[in-house]
């Protein structure tokens, strides 16, 4: 059987934590930054984690990950 191909789109935006969970980083943050407040601003800095049911799809799209 051929190789899989990882969707390249998807492995720019995700990544596996150690247990296995996906890892997605927030939105909002690029730009028109100066009406959001800083606690906002600070809050978007941080990643966060895709939640179980929509981690199955992602995954699909990243077999080696």
């Amino acid at each position: 059987m051929p190789k899989q191909k990882t969707h390249r789109g998807a492995a720019k935006r995700f990544s596996l934590t150690g247990t296995g969970k996906v890892k997605r980083s927030k939105a909002y943050a690029s730009h028109i930054l100066t009406k959001k407040s800083t606690k906002r601003k600070r809050n978007l800095r941080k990643a966060t984690v895709i939640d179980k049911k929509d981690a199955r799809g992602i995954k699909r799209l990243l077999p080696y990950a």
